[in-house]
């Protein structure tokens, strides 16, 4: 690929005692890349997102978010760098006592040094908020959104700091088929709008399908195989055809 990577996962170690998680993973991101990554539970996928966004250390190995390698990078450095990753979370999880607006603003009241003290937070809120559809549920409480709409809030949350690349942590789960199908295309149009490079994690067939431009199966704490849907569909590897029955 002749795009430069956006975010590299070198050479990844982590274990637990005995429990070897992750066993030398590698990951590329590239601009503009939608990558799916598919793994059975417990199989090192959401320990690899912790040490990608510096909640776990790991054993050995490196990351690099546009060739800074985070890992060598002290706690400042490290939370400026976070601001160009947004994180869709599996249950939302935004802020119960907030309204969407405040949820939205949270980030921005946070991170002032990426765009300076912000005394008007509605054009941002605003922005986001149009971009997945939902400006008339500024004023509403969590309470009060739909499990569709607190997705949608969340990813708007996600996107007000104009991040160069989004993780999504399974973002269909819990969704009914139609509201599912609404977030894999808004995904899709989120992509195009703000150029994202994205890593996705489901278990959802279908969202990889649509939403993928690459594929990487974590079997055994390793990148076991990866590619083209369409490629890893038609495979004769068994623990390959696994994921695609």
């Amino acid at each position: 690929m002749d795009k430069k990577p956006v975010l590299e996962i070198i050479d990844l170690y982590k274990s637990y005692g005995n429990n070897h998680v992750l066993n030398g993973f590698n990951l590329s991101l590239y601009e503009g890349e939608n990558l799916v990554i598919m793994g059975k539970s417990g199989c090192g996928k959401s320990v690899m997102i912790k040490c990608l966004i510096g909640l776990e250390l790991a054993d050995s190995g490196r990351i690099e978010i546009m060739g800074n390698d985070i890992m060598k990078m002290d706690q400042e450095d490290l939370d400026e760098m976070k601001t160009e990753i947004g994180f869709l979370f599996q249950g939302s999880a935004l802020y119960d006592s907030m309204s969407v607006r405040e949820n939205l603003e949270f980030p921005l009241r946070r991170h002032t040094k990426k765009f300076g003290e912000i005394h008007d937070t509605t054009p941002m809120v605003m922005e986001a908020l149009e971009s997945v559809g939902l400006v008339s549920a500024m004023d509403l409480m969590p309470n009060e959104l739909s499990g569709g709409m607190k997705r949608r809030i969340a990813l708007a949350r996600a996107l007000i700091l104009k991040p160069k690349i989004i993780l999504y942590d399974e973002p269909t789960t819990g969704l009914d088929p139609i509201t599912s199908k609404e977030i894999i295309l808004l995904m899709g149009d989120v992509q195009k709008k703000y150029k994202t490079s994205s890593i996705i994690i489901t278990h959802d067939v279908d969202c990889a399908r649509v939403v993928s431009n690459r594929m990487l199966l974590l079997i055994d704490g390793i990148n076991y195989a990866e590619g083209k849907f369409e490629e890893l569909s038609i495979s004769n590897d068994p623990k390959v055809k696994a994921f695609f029955k």
